[in-house]
């Protein structure tokens, strides 16, 4: 498997190589708390909501996230290296491949997908395994720490198959890539076409408040990275349910609360202090990376979050922490 990374990353991923072993030591159970650089910044009315440490109303937030995403969409690849130290190729792997684990005949719906990262992921896997029906990826425990049971409780979906042994026929499985913002879409077009994808991709301007998207419609729904960044999450959540056939599976990969109290104390350090300097030398744009980092800080923990996707409706939901809660994947089922 090869990762390509832009120059400035290689130095932050050799360095973060050394220092693996610690950071992917045992997970550890206790929640930590989000006090470096925290800010009392409680929505002063049901109009009102964060953008970053600031109080604005849901209007601008709306504008000003459309406009960090026109800004930053040529170099998001380079952005997601910088928060995460280029781990997150692997958390993506790891939650298309481990977790997802999609079969063929599986119409997914991913939203705020715009450079396509997830969308690549699913078509590469479901070749690979038509190719190779036993393909399977061994993964690293400190990547594959339990709190999910991955594939095991999966209600997989495949339209079309014949449940007799032997007679199955799936039809073509499709990722329907949904984002509200234009300039990602126009990177991950460009990305499919370099990549020689012509087929099983569809690219989709919309919100993930209200997606244009049929009831009942997909088997699968998945968000990586984007879900803080939308206005109304509980909005969000309604819609990724309306959308999923019964037995459908919502799964989302976003940054957390990190548990371990020293990794705490660093990760924030980095984030606050380095990432906008990043950000500026990278893409020249200080202030768009400091709200990415500061949403972060703002976005609900592993628990209140599972708790919103229980008031949405779905079942089954659990979260696992990866990297020590860096990030973690959130999975519930429409049943």
């Amino acid at each position: 498997m090869e990762f390509k990374m832009a120059a400035p990353m290689k130095l932050c991923r050799a360095c973060f190589s050394r220092s693996r072993k610690f950071l992917f030591g045992p997970r550890i159970s206790a929640v930590g708390t989000r006090n470096f650089a925290s800010k009392d910044t409680a929505p002063q009315s049901e109009d009102e909501t964060h953008f970053g440490f600031e109080n604005v109303s849901k209007a601008e937030k709306t504008e000003r996230v459309h406009q960090v995403f026109s800004s930053v969409a040529d170099s998001y690849d380079t952005m997601n290296d910088a928060m995460s130290l280029g781990i997150h190729r692997l958390w993506k792997d790891y939650f298309m491949q481990a977790v997802l684990k999609p079969t063929p005949g599986t119409r997914l719906l991913d939203v705020a997908g715009g450079t396509g990262d997830i969308a690549f992921r699913f078509l590469d896997y479901i070749n690979h395994l038509k190719q190779d029906p036993e393909f399977t990826e061994e993964w690293p425990e400190e990547i594959r720490w339990s709190g999910l049971e991955t594939g095991e409780d999966a209600i997989q979906r495949g339209d079309g198959e014949s449940e007799e042994a032997g007679q199955t026929m799936p039809l073509e499985q499709h990722v329907t890539v949904c984002d509200i913002n234009e300039n990602m879409l126009r990177v991950g077009k460009k990305r499919a076409k370099q990549r020689g994808i012509q087929s099983g991709i569809s690219w989709v301007c919309g919100n993930a408040e209200e997606l244009p998207i049929a009831d009942d419609s997909m088997d699968a729904y998945t968000i990586a990275f984007g879900i803080r960044n939308v206005t109304n999450v509980d909005q969000a959540l309604d819609e990724a349910y309306r959308v999923l056939k019964p037995g459908g599976r919502f799964l989302c990969l976003e940054f957390s609360e990190v548990q371990n109290s020293l990794l705490r104390m660093a990760y924030d350090r980095y984030s606050f202090d380095v990432i906008p300097v990043l950000g500026d030398v990278i893409a020249g744009d200080w202030k768009s990376y400091k709200y990415l980092v500061e949403s972060i800080r703002q976005f609900p923990n592993q628990k209140e979050f599972s708790a919103m996707i229980e008031d949405a409706g779905f079942s089954l939901v659990r979260h696992e922490n990866l990297s020590l809660g860096i990030a973690a994947i959130h999975s519930g089922f429409k049943l």
